[in-house]
């Protein structure tokens, strides 16, 4: 090492006593023949672990290894590769792979923070993606509770008029109205409208149950963006599929906050736990809804006063604005290109809908 230059330093969740014991339980799993050492292909196991995609070249392995190598065998023995692992010039490559494997084996931990310093300044930093240690109370997640609160407040006022079938005061100027579409602040008002009690209490429990713990990790103006990309995108969506139809109620945004779910889920799927479950339940939950609605409407010729064309179109607006503004705790290079794709795709589709909806407005009214 250079004179002058101070050794790196790096915190790890662990610095116990009993360190021969903590670094045998990393040794031992990457000794996959179990001969006591380390070979080229063991090494390179390790590295890809961390997930780099497997697109990190050999000649880098080749380097790491000879770093790491005293001897030069060929293999790395116990006390080289505790010697690897405390070198300060491989942490930005094993620092955040010692991390989770630490999280792989203790449960219920606080978060991590792994920093390699060096001349007393930081230069790398790793979070532990955890999503479940996100989770967090300050700011207070307060925006689908207020939503919440002013849509009972203006159905109140409706209901003491007499009216909670979408016909009262209130309801008259934010109702989606086919034949107003001029005036724009429909296309996203009709939110606060409810037709009944059971609409209001059911939009009320889903949006607080799915959006307060987003709220509490991607925090209050991310979920916001994502549940008004919802209500906009099922106005538009049901203006054009069914153009003479009236839209009240919350479920394009509704749907959206389940949509986003199954976002952050995509975009975070080596940082969640049991990733795989959540994902297939908010798929069925989907895959039963619009089953339902095909069933009913082209099987059964039902007509029912239940915007299903608002709820799909919110679930992939909720969709591809969650993928674009949720928090990703740990960007790879296939979410950087969906990134990009769900953004172009979003505002393409809503602008195809502005447009359309103006070219009915001309030519149709």
């Amino acid at each position: 090492m250079p004179s002058g230059q101070r050794e790196g330093t790096v915190s790890i969740p662990l610095t116990p006593t009993r360190s021969d014991l903590y670094w045998r339980r990393i040794f031992n799993k990457y000794d996959k023949d179990n001969d006591g050492r380390i070979s080229y292909v063991e090494l390179k196991g390790i590295i890809e672990s961390r997930e780099y995609d497997h697109d990190l070249p050999d000649n880098v392995v080749d380097k790491i290894m000879s770093l790491a190598d005293r001897d030069q065998s060929g293999y790395l023995d116990f006390a080289e590769f505790v010697e690897m692992m405390h070198n300060p010039d491989l942490k930005a490559v094993f620092g955040h792979f010692v991390a989770r494997y630490i999280h792989s084996i203790i449960p219920h931990r606080g978060p991590v923070d792994t920093t390699v310093q060096s001349h007393s300044k930081s230069i790398f930093t790793y979070t532990d993606g955890t999503y479940e240690e996100e989770y967090s109370c300050w700011p207070p997640a307060i925006c689908m509770i207020l939503i919440s609160i002013i849509e009972i407040v203006l159905f109140c006022y409706d209901a003491s008029h007499g009216k909670t079938d979408a016909t009262g005061p209130i309801a008259q100027i934010f109702i989606y109205n086919p034949h107003k579409r001029q005036e724009a602040w429909r296309f996203l008002t009709y939110m606060l409208v409810h037709v009944g009690v059971v609409h209001l209490l059911v939009n009320l429990l889903v949006q607080l149950f799915l959006g307060v713990p987003l709220e509490m990790v991607h925090r209050w103006w991310r979920v916001m963006l994502v549940y008004l990309a919802g209500v906009a995108a099922g106005s538009l969506a049901t203006s054009l599929t069914d153009p003479k139809v009236y839209l009240a109620g919350a479920s394009g945004g509704v749907y959206a906050l389940v949509a986003a779910h199954i976002a952050t889920i995509i975009m975070n799927w080596a940082e969640m736990e049991f990733a795989i479950i959540q994902l297939l339940v908010f798929l069925l939950l989907a895959t039963v809804d619009i089953g339902t609605a095909v069933y009913d409407r082209y099987w059964r010729h039902l007509q029912q006063n239940i915007g299903y064309v608002a709820h799909l179109a919110g679930a992939v607006a909720g969709l591809l604005v969650g993928i674009g503004v949720l928090r990703n705790l740990e960007k790879r290079k296939w979410e950087k290109r969906l990134w990009w794709a769900a953004v172009v795709l979003y505002f393409s589709l809503m602008i195809i809908g502005v447009l359309a909806n103006i070219f009915w407005k001309t030519h149709f009214q």
